[in-house]
Parts: structure tokens; sequence; C-alpha cells
């Protein structure tokens, strides 16, 4: 019935329309058979005679072009039919709303070994794990491959209306299926075959080998490449030595996979080797992968690796062309006792002050006390160098306001302290920016600033994350360090004598040497107390310093509020979730104070503040917050660490640190 309805309607359309034109002769006869009788009758059976002769040809015409069409119809159907039971992919038919099979051509039999047909039976009992998701959104491939037997198919197809129903009920999957297997095996076989890229490095080799005679040296070295060797050789890989405390491993894709499941027992087992100084080694793994060419490759590498030391060294860091990964980094880090490295940088920073036509400092977003003092160090560095120095301060209060405000009363730091736009404004091409505690950039004071000065020197002591300032002038990066302003006395000592710095200068560093330190009681090494003992040389008052960590009443009932929410979760870490806002230094004071309780490892505490969640998270030593914390995008060093959560509620990050918690320690 359809078929002949559309045969009427294409017969319709291409039949001539003449009655018109018929209807005018007969107008025009009438007319004249008024003038003239004779004429007019003449006329008139002329247009009588046309009229018949154009109907029989018509009738004719119609009944040979119905023919026409209904043979293209049915050889259209036969070929359709033929199409469906002879295509040369398998295809299937099926209703996505119950997965019940419809029908099946032989192809798609022959790869179910049935022999007759599929009817009553479901696609995924047929092909476990298939969903016809995809073709209820409109697409027309199957995301991924499917994988039938021992064969893996692309799958094509569409939806159609079966015409008995309306809605899902209604509807009639196509389905095409590619078989890509060879292709698929071919492709997998390149992927494990492409090379990787890593360089292994013993990151505290001068420790080792310090006081060492030559012969303890060599059995240090030779115990070490036993192991590396008894690691690599399984891979095929070549492992060579080409610096005496670094080695280049290449090896096929293939076996990443396994080292990661082993968590790069490497790490363990070279941290066994101990030297007669009663020194552990220390083992760190840069691995690039996924780059274009080898050269890349190894850049990866080094990069990896750049990283693996930044972040306190015996880990394992693995970039590819999008992030870095990151894998152990749960030990404590080592002090380096060497200055050399200080020593090369203050000369550095001496000489890129002084070819700058003015400095500015900052430091991060609500800044602390070491971030304060680390910046009035590195002013008192372009005092010195006679180059004016600009501190960026921010508008809101903060923890480190209070030596701000300090620091401003002093004739030398009357015009010191900017605004980041006027900071901005006053920028030009030889300006400086010195950005001190903190690494990352969108956790700077003013990114803009950042991004507007094109040299910029980084000196921090937090663990790098996988986002870092790059392509910096100078970075004196040192994770092993109690704290920035540490780190920046260090460079002062090379660069200005005791009687050069300000007192008031001298006691902000040593404030924030203190509160990194916990009063030098966390994250203290020897040069941390060298450090100390020259800002005292300097005029640091202790007494004075002490008076900055002093609270007011309100502020040590709200801490012991926080403390009194706090539950240990798992092997002593104390969780206080508080559910409205706190001070953030309240927060951090009540997670410092969580681990004077016994049993407590690692404390956490987080409130709500302004749409976001505050993290500050604090450890004695033995378990690393700053990874804990990372999953949650924050970031710090092992002992303490924060981070701030937007657009998620006190329930929803509570589950997420839980999560991470437990990830940091199953994967120990």
């Amino acid at each position: 019935m359809g078929g002949t309805c559309v045969n009427k309607k294409l017969t319709h359309l291409l039949e001539p329309q003449l009655q018109l034109y018929f209807l005018c002769l007969v107008l025009f006869a009438g007319v004249t058979l008024f003038f003239d009788h004779i004429l007019g009758i003449l006329e008139m059976a002329l247009v009588i005679v046309l009229y018949l002769y154009y109907r029989d040809r018509n009738r004719r015409r119609q009944k040979e072009l119905s023919k026409y069409i209904e043979n293209i119809t049915a050889n259209m159907d036969d070929a359709t039919r033929d199409t469906m039971l002879n295509a040369p992919l398998p295809m299937v038919i099926f209703r996505p709303d119950s997965e019940e099979v419809i029908w099946s051509n032989e192809r798609f039999l022959q790869l179910t070994d049935e022999r007759e047909h599929l009817f009553d039976t479901k696609i995924t009992a047929i092909v476990p794990n298939f969903s016809s998701k995809w073709l209820m959104e409109g697409k027309s491939e199957c995301p991924g491959e499917v994988l039938l037997g021992n064969r893996k198919f692309l799958v094509f197809g569409h939806l159609l209306h079966s015409g008995d129903a309306l809605g899902a009920k209604g509807l009639l999957a196509t389905t095409y299926w590619v078989d890509v297997t060879e292709m698929t095996n071919t492709r997998d076989r390149y992927a494990a075959s492409r090379p990787v890229a890593a360089i292994l490095m013993l990151d505290n080799y001068e420790e080792l080998c310090k006081g060492v005679t030559d012969n303890g040296r060599s059995t240090l070295r030779a115990e070490i490449d036993n192991l590396l060797d008894a690691w690599t050789t399984p891979t095929g890989g070549v492992l060579c030595r080409y610096d005496r405390d670094r080695y280049l491993f290449i090896f096929e894709e293939q076996y990443l996979a396994a080292f990661q499941e082993s968590k790069y027992d490497i790490l363990d087992k070279v941290r066994q080797v101990v030297s007669p100084n009663h020194i552990p080694a220390s083992l760190s793994i840069g691995i690039g992968k996924d780059a274009p060419t080898l050269g890349e490759l190894f850049q990866y590498a080094s990069l990896s690796i750049e990283m693996a030391l930044s972040r306190g060294g015996d880990q394992v860091v693995v970039k590819n062309q999008i992030n870095f990964e990151f894998y152990g980094g749960h030990s404590k880090e080592l002090e380096k006792r060497t200055k050399v490295k200080s020593r090369v940088m203050s000369n550095a920073l001496g000489e890129l002050i002084a070819d700058s036509s003015c400095v500015f400092v900052m430091g991060h977003k609500y800044p602390d006390l070491d971030a304060v003092g680390a910046a009035a160090g590195v002013c008192a560095m372009a005092r010195k160098k006679g180059v004016a120095a600009h501190i960026i301060k921010e508008a809101s209060n903060n923890p480190g306001t209070v030596m701000t405000e300090r620091l401003s009363k002093l004739p030398e730091y009357a015009s010191t302290f900017l605004s980041a736009q006027d900071a901005i404004i006053k920028a030009d091409s030889r300006s400086l920016l010195v950005v001190v505690d903190t690494n990352r950039p969108e956790q700077v004071q003013a990114q803009e600033l950042l991004e507007s000065c094109t040299r910029v020197a980084v000196i921090d002591h937090h663990r790098r994350a996988a986002t870092y300032i790059a392509n910096a002038a100078l970075n004196f990066h040192e994770p092993y360090a109690s704290s920035a302003s540490e780190l920046v006395t260090e460079l002062l000592q090379y660069l200005v004598e005791p009687a050069d710095l300000l007192r008031g200068e001298a006691e902000a560093l040593l404030a924030g040497i203190v509160l990194d330190t916990k009063n030098f009681a966390m994250r203290t090494g020897s040069r941390t107390f060298e450090a100390a003992a020259f800002l005292r040389r300097s005029g640091a008052d202790t007494a004075g310093v002490k008076k900055l960590f002093q609270n007011d009443l309100a502020g040590t009932v709200a801490r012991y509020d926080i403390i009194q929410t706090a539950k240990i979760y798992r092997n002593g870490v104390a969780v206080a979730a508080v559910d409205h806002t706190v001070g953030r230094v309240t927060a951090a004071q009540a997670a410092d104070e969580l681990l004077g309780i016994s049993g407590v490892e690692a404390s956490v505490v987080l409130f709500p503040d302004n749409g976001q969640v505050i993290v500050s998270a604090r450890s004695m030593g033995d378990i690393n917050v700053q990874l804990i914390l990372e999953r949650l995008g924050g970031g710090g060093n092992a002992t303490a660490a924060g981070a701030q959560i937007p657009g998620k509620s006190i329930e929803e990050v509570s589950r997420e640190l839980a999560a991470s918690i437990d990830r940091y320690f199953d994967e120990e």
C-alpha cells in the first residue's frame, strides 16, 4: 500500500498539466462560434480530438512510468534484502530498551558460533559489558573497542522507529561490527615497545662518600650497581652511568606498569645500603615517556628528576606530554650539609639585583610571617646593592599584617609597600620580581604581576607541585630547609654584614623561622641554627619575636573549641572538621596543638570560609601531609601543608580527605 501511494505521487508529479491550455482553446472556439458558426464548430471539433488524443497518450505514459517505478522499487527492495543478508560486515538488530535481538546476518552468527538464529536472546548475553547508551545519546559510533570472543570490533549503528510504538519501546538499533583485531594488536605492540628514558640519581652521594676511603667508596658503588642491574636486567633495557651519581636507563614502555605495581621497590632496596658513616643511600628516579622524539624524551626525564629532587628526593616522578605523576616521597627530606649552592645562588641573585631598575618582592596569598620575613631579607639585599625594593601588600588582614605594620614604621620602609596594581604600573623591562615562600603561580599574591615581569627569581622551601613557576632566571628551591626565611638568611650571609641588617629585618626573618619550625622543634637542621645565630648577631631580639606569637583570649578559646571536635581517623591522624568559619591562624594553631596529644602523628583541621573549604595539616614528620593534601589540590611540605578547595561542602571535602588518607597508607 505504501509503495502504491508513492507511485501515484511520483506519476502525478511527472504528468504534464495541460488543462489550462485546453480551457483557453475552448474559449477561443466559443468566441469564433459566436461570429462564424461553421468555423467555430470546426475549431471545437479539433479541440475535442486533441483532448482525446492527449488523454490517451497520458494514460499510456502513466502506465509505462508506473511500471518503471515498480521495477526500480522491487530492485531496491531486493538489493536491500541482499545487502542485509550478504553484507561483508557482521550486522545485528536489537531493541535498545530490552536488549532483545531481532535479527542478525550470517556473519554475526559465525562470530557467536550460532547456527540458526539469536531470537529471544539479549545482546549483553552474547557480548558481555556491551551498552547501547551511545545510540540513545545520538552517537553513531561506540566509544572504545568491543571484545567479542578473542576478537576486537569497532561498532557503528543508528536508531530507527519500528512504527508500532512510540518512545524508546518503539526503537530498533541497527549495528555494524568492524573487526579491528589486527590493527589494535599492532597498535598495542607499538605502544608497548615505545622507548622510555629514566634518569636514576643518588641524591645524597656527597653525604654517602664524605670521609669514606676509596675502597669504601668503590664498595658502596658496587653494591648499588648490583641492585640497579638486578632491577633493570629483566627489561632487556640499557643501563649506563654517565656521571658519578647519575645513571641513564632506556627500556620499553611495556615494563613501566610492572615497576608501578611494585611501587618502585628499588627505592627501598637502595635505602638499605648504608655507608660507613651510617648514612643510608637515597635514590631518586625521573622518567620521561610518550615523547615524539628521543631528545624530548630525555628532556622529560631531566624535568622529572629535577621535580623529584625539588620534592625532597627518594621518590619517582614520571612525566608525559601533559603532566607529572608522583610515586613514593614518604621519607623525610635529608639536610644538605654543603653550602656551595647557597654561595653560588647568593652571587647570582646579587648580580640580578644590581642589574635591575627596581625589585618587587611578593609571597603567597594570605602571607604569613615567613613570607613577610623573607621579603624583608630580599629588601635588605637590594638596599645593599643600591636598588629600590618594594613589597607587595595585601589589602585584607592576614597573619603577616602585624609584621608588615611593624616594618612600615621604619624610615627605610616608608615607601616600600605597594599594591599589586601600583607595582604593575611601575614595572619595566629591567624590573626583577622575587617570589618567596611559594613556587606555584596560582598561589602568588598577584599573578598579573608575575606574568608582567620578564625577570623572575624564586626562593622557596615547599615541595614542588606539578604546577610551578617555570623559566625563572634564578630558582633557589631547597625542600630540606625549614622556611623561606632560613634560605634568605643563608643568602644574606654572603651579601651583607650583620651590621647592614636592620633589627626589624632580623626579627622578621627570625619570626619566619620560628613560625615554620614551631619554635625550633620541627624541621630543624644545623643550618637552621646557623641562620638563627646570624640573625641574633644582627640584633634580633628573641623576646620581641616571642611576643609576635601571643594570642588573645578569644582566639585561645576558639582554638580549644576546634580541638574538641577532633577525632582519630587512621594511624594516628587526627581530623577536626568545623562547620563554621574560624580564623586561619587559629585553625593552624589548633592543628599544631593537636600534635601535642599522645598518639597523634598528624593533624588536619578544615573549616568553611567564603564559599571554599580551608584545610590546614601538620605532621610530626613520619607522615607526609603534603602528599595527602596534594590530591585535594593543596601543597606544602612533609610536616606542614594546606589547601583551599572552592565550591565544595565540608562533608564532601571530609570524604575526599578520608579517601586521600586511605590511599596514602595503602601505598606505603
